[in-house]
């Protein structure tokens, strides 16, 4: 499941309940104690090992096993294996990484490396507050696997590292390059003559005309409203531009109740109007959604783009899935057309107090090589952040559809960090949207909900703000 920038990470970046819940366990983390006497020591430095592996010590590698499988993470061990044949390497690929993990970050005796990715992960805003992540630096500086003459940091695709980077320090990797949209199936669009539209407007009169040929237009994973959000969020973007993005994630008063956002929310509103939501939407889980769009019953679904390797189990020969961008949401848009929410995802961390800090550093030079990186565009139909990975690459239609739209956007691209930085305000927009996409309340008192919380982090003192 999905993918939240540090967004997130989201493949799904799904805080929600079990986040805020993770937060609470772990803010005891900033005075648990711990026992650094078996701590691997950082080895002798060369050429041929730049971070200092301990060529015998073992490594505990947490993969979150979702959408995007963990083939790729099995790679990286087996890929490191191959330079250090006496480190064991100890892969676990697991779901609700929250709740097996708080605990051992509570203790401090977590793993050399984690995925924090999936529904009810850690909070990672609490685990930087906390202390909790070594700082990557050293491995951005290391020489790549591939080419020794480029560094790490050189080798990743523009904004990873600022996604993973908190007050100056860069905490976090994220893996995949997730973009956001509206996805359809090519083949039943070519089969019926419908065209993709470019603007809300055109959206809303194509759904009239799906309904007349007996198909839901839309449907979205009702127990995970933060699917919505995506689409919202996007049409506000667009419409307010870079200046509307950086207000909400700066928490400026009143953001949220902006003409852009509450435009974009009476957009939102208007497909629950007109009943182009299929019934019962509300009360699936993301898998239930897509399979019933997988089975055109539903013409419209809004994902990231993990959506086709989530989904490439029940896909039926000829689907032929692709993303559009969100169409625009006015005809004076302060972002063009084409336009789109994009961020890096699958966050990986080494902790502080791994025992194995150096050869969780070495596991994430290996990950990030081009061989492990263009296994995963094939395994996971995803875009892995390592530039030039999926060149020659044969793609299928989603991540052709996905390609296809970074290039298209060029440097109209943005992303927000509100769902990284301030969980009970992720969960209030949640919540708030599953009300709105069910017409239990309209977009001014959406709004105004979703203000009233982040006006309550934004005076909140034990929160850690950020800035854009």
């Amino acid at each position: 499941m999905k993918g939240d920038t540090m967004n997130l990470t989201r493949r799904t970046a799904l805080a929600g309940v079990a986040a805020v819940a993770a937060s609470t366990g772990l803010a005891a983390c900033a005075t648990a104690g711990g026992d650094d006497g078996d701590k691997v020591k950082q080895g002798d430095t060369s050429a041929e090992n730049p971070l200092g592996v301990s060529a015998e010590a073992a490594l505990e590698v947490v993969i979150f096993k979702g959408g995007y499988g963990d083939q790729y993470a099995i790679d990286a061990g087996t890929s490191l294996k191959q330079k250090f044949p006496k480190v064991a390497v100890d892969h676990k690929g697991i779901q609700g990484v929250g709740e097996v993990l708080q605990p051992r970050f509570v203790a401090d005796s977590p793993p050399d490396v984690v995925d924090n990715s999936g529904a009810g992960r850690l909070d990672l805003a609490t685990l930087v507050s906390a202390g909790k992540l070594t700082d990557l630096t050293s491995l951005l500086d290391a020489p790549s696997l591939d080419d020794p003459g480029k560094k790490v940091r050189d080798t990743l695709m523009p904004g990873v590292i600022e996604d993973g980077t908190f007050d100056g320090k860069p905490l976090v990797l994220n893996y995949s390059s997730v973009l956001w949209g509206v996805w359809y199936s090519k083949s039943l669009f070519a089969k019926h003559g419908w065209t993709f539209p470019k603007t809300w407007d055109e959206m809303l009169t194509l759904n009239d005309e799906i309904k007349k040929a007996g198909l839901h237009p839309w449907t979205w994973q009702g127990k995970y409203p933060e699917y919505l959000n995506d689409p919202l969020v996007s049409l506000a973007a667009k419409a307010g531009g870079f200046d509307l993005v950086k207000s909400i994630d700066n928490l400026q008063p009143g953001a949220w109740q902006s003409p852009a956002m509450l435009a974009a929310a009476e957009a939102i509103y208007q497909l629950a109007v007109r009943g182009h939501i299929m019934p019962g939407s509300e009360g699936l889980s993301h898998t239930e959604a897509q399979n019933a769009w997988c089975k055109g019953q539903v013409a419209f679904i809004p994902c990231g783009s993990w959506l086709e390797g989530e989904q490439q189990a029940v896909t039926p020969a000829g689907f032929d899935m692709v993303m559009g961008t969100v169409p625009a949401l006015t005809g004076s848009d302060k972002l063009p057309n084409g336009a789109v929410m994009a961020a890096s995802s699958e966050s990986f961390i080494v902790p502080a107090k791994a025992k194995n800090v150096p050869g969780g550093l070495e596991f994430l030079r290996h990950l990030f090589s081009q061989k492990v990186a263009r296994g995963f565009a094939e395994t996971a139909k995803a875009l892995p952040v390592v530039a030039g990975a999926t060149d020659g690459l044969n793609l299928s239609s989603g991540l052709g559809s996905v390609a296809e739209a970074v290039k298209a956007a060029g440097p109209n691209v943005f992303s927000y960090k509100f769902r990284t930085w301030y969980a009970p305000l992720s969960k209030a927009l949640d919540d708030a949207t599953g009300e709105l996409a069910t017409k239990r309340i309209n977009p001014q008192q959406w709004a105004g909900r979703v203000q009233k919380a982040a006006d309550a982090v934004a005076k909140d003192s034990s929160i850690v703000k950020h800035q854009r």
